[in-house]
């Protein structure tokens, strides 16, 4: 019997530990309702085939004229200059080598984004053009350990009008918010990383499972809605009382079917019925 209440004592102490460590940020409730009832467009209301590509002046002003959210992702020139850009490399929008951080701004802006006569944009040239119309999702990219797009992006911030809230899958983005600007609202996000097989590792299956919660305390989980029943993401949401947010809605069957599930829904590629 002692070997057994040993084994039990143990499997309690595992599992207050992971409630523990799951735990998000309480509270916010008046920030978490400015961002309800709105739709937010996934790098805004683009389409790659147009003259409005992702995350282009273009594209965030279609989706302001529609009254929608926006979803939208800052990082860093070579010469520290925060532009809107969603892949560290630029091959797939660009057609061209290197990343983002291998060129400065002056090198960067004359590149065309898709078939378009769009280029990259300055954070700041968004900032000015979306002008506090709607509330923005920014997510910032992150890929290991350095941290500068942070406070740069953020004293840009701090003169901004508009609501916004930030995210990121990086969660050394949401401790530096927790330390240096706490009142800020902040969301991790995640992904069933395990399950598509490019991921491997302790770290991804800690990431998957946001159990770093306890340190980062996220204001909202953001989930690729697919894996809606990972069981982390239910608890943070339904025991916790966590805003969620479902990444990315493609079709209005993706909608309806992750209403029940999240608050928060970031559409690309058709247009939500609202009805």
């Amino acid at each position: 019997m002692t070997a057994l209440y040993i084994v039990l004592i143990v499997a309690a102490i595992i599992i207050v530990l992971y409630f523990l460590a799951i735990m998000p940020r309480f509270g916010h409730q008046k920030e978490r309702k400015q961002f309800s009832d709105v739709y937010y467009a996934h790098r805004g209301l683009h389409d790659n085939l147009t003259q409005a590509p992702e995350n282009s002046l273009a594209a965030f002003k279609k989706a302001v004229a529609a009254g929608y959210g926006i979803e939208l992702d800052v990082q860093l020139t070579k010469d520290r200059v925060p532009v809107v850009f969603h892949d560290f490399t630029l091959q797939r929008i660009c057609g061209k080598e290197g990343k983002v951080c291998d060129y400065n701004w002056e090198e960067l802006k004359k590149f065309k984004l898709c078939e378009s006569e769009e280029t990259i944009p300055r954070m700041e040239e968004v900032l000015k053009a979306i002008g506090g119309k709607v509330p923005l999702i920014i997510e910032y990219k992150v890929e290991w350990m350095d941290l500068s797009v942070c406070p740069i992006v953020d004293e840009l911030l701090q003169g901004y009008q508009g609501v916004y809230c930030i995210e990121s899958f990086n969660p050394l983005v949401l401790l530096w918010y927790r330390r240096y600007r706490n009142n800020v609202f902040r969301g991790q996000l995640s992904d069933a990383f395990l399950k598509s097989g490019e991921f491997k590792g302790m770290l991804y299956r800690i990431l998957q499972n946001l159990l770093l919660n306890w340190m980062t305390k996220p204001d909202f989980i953001a989930y690729n809605h697919k894996y809606e029943n990972m069981l982390s993401r239910r608890l943070c949401r339904n025991l916790y009382k966590n805003t969620a947010a479902a990444w990315t809605i493609k079709s209005q069957e993706e909608l309806e079917k992750a209403r029940s599930q999240f608050d928060l829904f970031i559409f690309d590629s058709f247009i939500p019925d609202v009805k």
